[in-house]
């Protein structure tokens, strides 16, 4: 696919193109799938969803950010595929209920945002936070939960020239969650009902480890 086009800007800025594919990567959308967005500004995560899901509903809760958002889609025309839904909303009350996947651009009401997730069983949610303080907050929610697959640390620097050589600036590292509120067919559970984490030992409803003696690792 040609890189989208973002000609209309926000204040917040558009989300780096790297960033961008990692969150795509992860939401792993299909043509059929159903992708809400919380914060859509500049609508880049929008447009590029709205290439490969068959439905897309972005909130934007800012008047101006959400015109952002829709002069860029236009601009994008060509290559979106969705049936795209922009609404100017706050979440969780904007959002639908039966949304596939759910992209959480910020951290303003995450824990509301979550627990809609969780009661409509969301398959996969990302949510990309850049202060360390809110990230470690995010990280605890997802488990509370029971939500937390990885957390995702990621910087990404550009290279410039300087003196004749190349030398780099660094972006801001951003922290991406990653979960789902659906149980995978796959997963282990023991008689009494507790998953099974991958090296034997028990998982709590937080999703966290529990050592029962195991192998040394």
């Amino acid at each position: 696919m040609p890189p989208i086009a973002l000609p209309h800007d926000a204040k917040a800025g558009p989300t780096k193109p790297e960033v961008r594919a990692v969150v795509q990567s992860k939401l792993a959308l299909a043509a059929d799938d159903h992708v809400a967005e919380v914060g859509s500004c500049t609508g880049a995560i929008t447009i590029e969803s709205a290439r490969r899901a068959g439905r897309v509903t972005a909130l934007e809760r800012k008047p101006e950010r959400l015109e952002t958002t829709e002069r860029n889609l236009a601009a994008n025309a060509e290559t979106v595929r969705a049936d795209v839904e922009l609404r100017n909303a706050e979440a969780p009350a904007g959002l639908p209920d039966d949304a596939d996947a759910l992209f959480l651009g910020g951290s303003r009401n995450f824990e509301a945002v979550l627990d809609h997730a969780v009661e409509t069983n969301v398959d996969r949610i990302v949510m990309n936070v850049s202060r360390l303080e809110v990230a470690g907050k995010a990280t605890e929610a997802f488990r509370e939960r029971g939500l937390l697959e990885e957390v995702v640390q990621f910087q990404v620097s550009h290279g410039y020239e300087l003196a004749g050589a190349t030398s780099f600036d660094a972006d801001n590292p951003v922290y991406m969650l990653v979960g789902s509120a659906t149980a995978d067919e796959g997963d282990e559970t023991a008689e009494d009902g507790e998953p099974i984490a991958a090296d034997g030992g028990r998982v709590t409803a937080s999703g966290t480890a529990i050592d029962t003696g195991g192998a040394d690792r």
